[in-house]
């Protein structure tokens, strides 16, 4: 039976990144990707979401500092939560090819993401590595299928606690009512398909981020490329 740290973990996984972490003892940005994947964005949406991740994965790649600093995990939700990419340095970083189906439990996929953080923060805290505010950044274009109260709660107040920074994006047919209930701040809606955009911003902010001095505020690029504002 393995081990519990005073961190709920298990020593196992501890071990598992201490070789990574020696090997790169930079301070870690991570990015939750946090994606519908539910039957509504078959066929187009889904394929240019497709494409905007390979657009984030080269431009962060690309970017030495980032590329070292900024941690990227991949969760979708369907009527399933599914971990589709575990946490892994940006130049590691090597999107999966996404499928559409399903009905849309972003409740489940909220809080599953919180928690990912949380563990993530303390396999970062037991191997003595710093870290820059999270980001969970979703995207969707319908709107819950289950109970999405616990995670609305858990987002207001994990924000409040400057745990990590929510960020929603609205795809066409997003019920944005629900989106402002359940983000801090306020969602976006995107701009048609343009999601090679999105993800270049997101990936610009990244970047920024992770030069920033661990406790600064960064001043991000206007979304007006890829947003209805």
């Amino acid at each position: 039976m393995n081990e519990q740290t005073p961190y709920g973990i298990e020593e196992q996984d501890i071990k598992f990144d201490v070789i990574e972490f020696a090997e790169n003892p930079e301070p870690r940005c991570p990015c939750i990707l946090l994606l519908d994947c539910s039957g509504s964005m078959n066929g187009a949406p889904i394929q240019e979401l497709n494409n905007g991740l390979r657009t984030f994965q080269q431009q962060l790649s690309n970017d030495d500092l980032a590329s070292k600093r900024v941690e990227v995990t991949v969760l979708t939700f369907d009527t399933d939560v599914r971990v589709i990419n575990e946490f892994e340095v940006a130049e590691n970083f090597e999107p999966k090819e996404l499928i559409a189906g399903g009905l849309t439990s972003m409740g489940r996929a909220i809080e599953r993401a919180i928690n990912m953080l949380e563990q993530r923060k303390a396999v970062y805290k037991a191997n003595g590595i710093s870290y820059y505010r999270p980001w969970i950044f979703l995207l969707t274009d319908g709107e819950p299928t289950d109970d999405y109260f616990n995670a609305m709660n858990a987002v207001h107040e994990g924000e409040k606690k400057k745990q990590f920074a929510f960020f929603a994006v609205g795809i066409q047919g997003a019920n944005m009512e629900i989106l402002k209930q359940i983000s801090v701040r306020e969602p976006l809606p995107l701009k048609g398909l343009n999601f090679t955009s999105l993800f270049q911003w997101l990936s610009n902010s990244m970047s920024s981020v992770s030069r920033s001095s661990l406790d600064a505020e960064v001043a991000l690029e206007s979304p007006s490329g890829w947003a209805k504002i």
